[in-house]
C-alpha cells in the first residue's frame, strides 16, 4: 500500500523534507485556503502539485474537497455549488490528482473535548470524554432538549464538570471542540455555533441521507468520466452531535452511499478510527465488506469506554485489530494489480497520533505530530511488510 502523510500545506511545521524521512512517498493535502464552494484552480492546483514534485515527494490524495455547508442543508440555488464542485474535479483531474477524500459532517468535523490527555508511558492523546461533551452541550451551548439526550450517569458528572469549571476551562472547552478542521471555515463562539446549529432545524436523518444522495448523483458522474475517485470520510465520532444527524456512521450508512450512486467512483475512506470509536462497528468486517469500494485508508486506533468516551490509543493498539483490517486491504490491492488497473496501490496514512518526545514543542495541527505518527507509519509499515511476505501479497 502506497505509504502517504498528511500535510496542511505551506504553513505546516513540518516541512516536506521531514515528511520524506518518514519513509512516506505520497502527500495528502489540499488548498486550505480557498473558502468552501469555490473552484480550485487549475492554476492553484499546479502550484501546490509543483512544491510537492520538487520534495521528491508525489501529491496523492486530496483531503479535502470540502462540501459546501449549502448543499448539506440542500438550500437555496445549489447549481452554482454543484458545478463549481464538477469543475474542481475537472481541474484536479487535468493535473493528476485523482483520489478525493471529503467528508458531510454537518457544521464541525472531527470532535474532541482534550487534545493532550496524558498517557502512562508519557506523551499526550487527543481524547472525547462524554460528561464533558454534555456540560458542553447542555449548560455551555444551552440546546434546548440536550439534557435529555444524556444517560443519567453522564449527565450527573457533566452537572460536576459545569459546577466546577471556570471560565477558563469553558473557553478552553469550546476552542478543543472547534480544533476538528483546519483550513478555510470559521471557528464559532457560541452564539455563532446557536446560529448554525438553528439552520439545521427540521434536517433529520433522512432528509440529510437525502442531500448527500444528491449531492453524488451531481458529481459522480463528472468524476467517473475524468477519472477521480470518491471517497466518503465516516462521521467522528460516529454518533449525533448538538441535535446534528449523522449519516456515515456504520455499515448500513456505508450500504446507502455505496448504492445510491453505484459506480467504482463513489467510494469511502476507511477510517479504522472513526468507525472504531462506534460500539456496534466491527471494523474487520466493515473492512472486508467494502474493501471493493475503498479509494483511501486512514488506519488508527481508539479505546472505548462503557459511557460513550474514547482515547486515541496506539496504531496497534485499542480496541480495533488492525491486522485483520490490513488483510483485506491487501487482498483487494492484489485483486486490482492483477485486473490490469494502474492505480491499484491503495493509499494510506497514519492517522493522527500520540505526542511524542519533541513533538509539543512544534505547533501543529492536533493529532498530527511529527514523532507520533512517524512511530504509526513504521509500525504499519512492518505489518505490511510480514503480511505481504508470509502471504505473497504485493505491497
Amino acid at each position: 500500500m502506497e505509504q502517504t502523510w498528511r500535510w496542511f500545506g505551506p504553513e505546516d511545521k513540518i516541512s516536506l523534507p521531514e515528511i520524506r524521512q518518514t519513509g512516506a512517498t505520497g502527500i495528502v493535502t489540499a488548498l486550505h485556503h480557498v473558502p468552501y464552494g469555490a473552484i480550485w484552480s487549475r492554476d492553484e492546483i499546479a502550484v501546490r502539485k509543483q512544491v510537492v514534485d520538487a520534495a521528491g515527494l508525489r501529491w496523492s490524495v486530496v483531503e479535502s474537497l470540502p462540501v459546501a455547508e449549502g448543499i448539506k442543508l440542500g438550500e437555496g440555488d445549489l447549481a452554482p455549488l454543484f458545478e463549481n464542485y464538477r469543475q474542481s474535479l475537472r481541474n484536479l483531474a487535468a493535473e493528476g490528482v485523482t483520489t478525493v477524500c471529503y467528508n458531510f459532517m454537518p457544521v464541525l468535523d472531527w470532535t474532541r473535548t482534550q487534545l493532550t490527555t496524558p498517557l502512562p508511558s508519557g506523551g499526550t492523546a487527543l481524547r472525547f470524554d462524554a460528561h464533558e461533551y454534555a456540560a458542553f452541550d447542555c449548560f455551555i451551548l444551552k440546546r434546548s432538549g440536550s439534557e435529555a439526550e444524556q444517560r443519567p450517569d453522564v449527565l450527573a458528572k457533566a452537572k460536576d464538570w459545569i459546577k466546577d469549571a471556570g471560565e477558563a476551562d469553558k473557553s478552553r472547552l469550546l476552542a478543543t471542540i472547534m480544533a476538528g478542521l483546519p483550513g478555510a471555515y470559521e471557528r464559532y463562539d457560541v452564539p455563532g455555533l446557536r446560529k448554525m446549529l438553528d439552520r439545521y432545524r427540521g434536517i433529520d436523518r433522512d432528509a440529510l441521507r437525502q442531500n448527500l444522495k444528491r449531492f453524488l448523483q451531481q458529481v459522480v458522474p463528472t468524476a467517473t468520466e475524468v477519472g477521480v475517485r470518491l471517497c466518503i470520510h465516516p462521521d467522528d465520532p460516529p454518533r449525533p452531535l448538538f441535535g446534528l444527524p449523522r449519516i456515515v456512521s456504520s455499515s448500513d450508512d456505508l450500504d446507502f452511499i455505496v448504492g445510491a450512486v453505484d459506480e467504482v467512483a463513489n467510494g469511502i475512506t476507511l477510517c479504522t478510527g472513526s468507525l472504531g470509536a462506534g460500539t456496534s462497528n466491527n471494523v474487520p468486517a466493515i473492512a472486508r465488506r467494502f474493501a471493493v469500494r475503498t479509494h483511501f485508508v486512514h488506519l488508527r486506533n481508539v479505546t472505548k469506554e462503557p459511557d460513550g468516551s474514547f482515547v486515541e490509543a496506539e496504531h496497534l493498539g485499542g480496541d480495533v485489530n488492525l491486522v485483520d483490517v490490513i488483510r483485506p486491504l491487501l487482498q483487494e490491492q492484489a485483486r486490482r494489480h492483477r485486473s490490469g488497473d494502474p492505480n491499484w496501490r491503495l493509499p494510506f496514512r497514519p492517522d493522527h497520533g500520540h505526542q511524542l518526545l519533541e513533538d509539543a514543542k512544534r505547533a501543529t495541527h492536533p493529532g498530527y505530530p511529527l514523532y507520533g505518527r512517524m512511530r504509526g507509519l513504521a509500525e504499519l509499515r512492518g505489518v505490511m511488510k510480514a503480511m505481504s511476505s508470509i502471504e505473497g501479497l504485493p505491497l
